[in-house]
């Protein structure tokens, strides 16, 4: 029986299929015999492929993102895939086959997408349950830097709210300010005093 791992985020699953390797007295549960794996991304076709196309594809998301987040030329071109920029929030995407006569898959995704699927990939590396080469993320690639796009969406969750909720504090008080008149008031108190 092979083991199934499954990694989600959002709209990407990463599904990962193998056994325990024995000969290292591994758990049942393990997988360091990687024999397929399959992406899904909402609404666009299955990729799959065996562990030697699975090593490419994930360095090639992890450098394109870091081009991304270093502001350069976002463009990753190799024998397996190519990844390139149509503008700010649409990335190209052409996984190729290492079948003859099998045309290439092209796929549109946004940059939430991206994010996604990069952070199925992180939650690969990270697992305990897997066992791959960890050579799979480039050396000169900064593990923080993996997590870059995560970091901003979290940075602006933690302080959007906040600022929203003091904005709407300042609205709603300096409102007051034009219905609420102190000569009014003072008015008042006079009238009451020489009764």
């Amino acid at each position: 029986m092979q083991n199934k791992l499954s990694f989600h985020q959002s709209s990407v699953s990463l599904e990962i299929i193998g056994l325990p390797d024995y000969s290292n007295n591994e758990n049942k549960d393990q997988i360091s015999i990687i024999s397929q794996w399959k992406l899904t991304i909402i609404d666009k076709p299955l990729i799959e492929g065996k562990i030697e196309h699975l090593g490419p594809i994930m360095n090639a998301f992890y450098i394109y993102s870091n081009l991304l987040i270093n502001n350069e030329i976002p463009l990753f071109e190799s024998k397996l895939i190519d990844i390139k920029a149509e503008n700010l929030h649409i990335h190209n995407i052409i996984f190729k086959s290492s079948k003859p006569n099998v045309k290439p898959l092209i796929l549109k995704i946004g940059n939430s997408l991206l994010s996604d699927t990069i952070n199925c990939f992180d939650q690969l590396n990270e697992s305990p349950k897997v066992r791959i080469k960890k050579t799979y993320v480039p050396n000169n690639f900064p593990k923080k830097l993996r997590y870059g796009i995560n970091k901003k969406v979290k940075f602006l969750n933690f302080f959007i709210p906040p600022f929203i909720a003091i904005f709407s504090l300042i609205l709603f008080s300096s409102s007051f300010i034009y219905f609420y008149n102190p000569f009014e008031n003072i008015e008042k108190k006079e009238l009451i005093n020489t009764e």
